[in-house]
């Protein structure tokens, strides 16, 4: 019977840190909370919870992530970010895998609460994330900020489990806004250090398709106005990225 740990990392998470934490007791036998020296209640709230607490600077989305799985004690953990939650349904499933635990690693659709409003449709649900794993078969991987799970080995085998991940995202649209012009200069950064570049035909497809395929194919338009401003945000996100890349070039030769 595998023991778990559950892994968060946090900077500033006063607003939701205390569902995650209660979401967490009773499922997962420890909780470690690698926190980027909050400057909110963010470490108060977790010192009233039987939490291992650790601080670290900032070291990069992905680099956190697998500088707090090294600090998990048990090689199964169940990995989330501070505005996470399981749902009822999902921490259900995950006691059962004490006893079911087969295969390396498990998804768990996301679902995500923009604006006080769960949204249903567009790129963010089902929002399905592998964040039930052995940590000796997975790390996190990606382009910062966009950050995933991802296994090891082409062989290695996932199963997916009842229940949601609940994501508290966005409370406004100015922290959207705001959250969307942070996270595209990190994408920006990163696609430079990768080589990747930005011809000008990928400021009008990339960002024009982005929108289409969330707000036209996966149904953006049923969520309303949150849906019509998230799937114009996933287009936006899309253009400043590729736009802030072209900067970048141009400061380089500039140089």
């Amino acid at each position: 019977m595998p023991k778990l740990s559950g892994v968060i990392i946090t900077f500033n998470e006063e607003r939701n840190i205390e569902k995650c934490l209660q979401s967490l007791a009773g499922v997962v036998d420890e909780i470690v909370v690698v926190d980027s020296f909050s400057t909110d209640k963010t470490k108060a709230i977790c010192e009233q919870y039987n939490v291992k607490f650790v601080e670290q600077k900032f070291l990069g989305y992905i680099e956190q992530k697998n500088f707090a799985l090294g600090e998990a004690t048990y090689n199964h953990v169940v990995s989330l970010d501070g505005d996470e939650a399981l749902s009822k349904k999902l921490q259900a499933s995950i006691k059962l895998l004490k006893t079911t635990w087969t295969l390396d690693g498990y998804y768990a659709n996301r679902y995500n609460n923009f604006c006080g409003q769960w949204i249903k449709h567009s790129d963010w649900y089902p929002n399905k994330k592998l964040r039930v794993f052995d940590k000796r078969k997975a790390q996190w991987q990606g382009i910062n900020p966009h950050d995933n799970v991802q296994l090891h080995d082409t062989a290695s085998e996932a199963g997916h489990l009842k229940g949601d991940i609940l994501h508290w995202t966005y409370q406004s649209y100015k922290e959207m806004d705001e959250k969307t012009d942070y996270f595209s200069t990190i994408a920006a950064k990163a696609y430079l250090d990768k080589g990747k570049t930005a011809p000008i035909w990928k400021l009008i497809w990339n960002p024009s398709w982005a929108f289409f395929k969330a707000y036209f194919l996966r149904l953006g338009f049923l969520d309303g106005l949150n849906g019509y401003r998230i799937c114009y945000q996933t287009g936006k996100i899309t253009y400043l990225k590729y736009y802030k890349l072209r900067e970048l070039y141009k400061a380089l030769r500039a140089s």
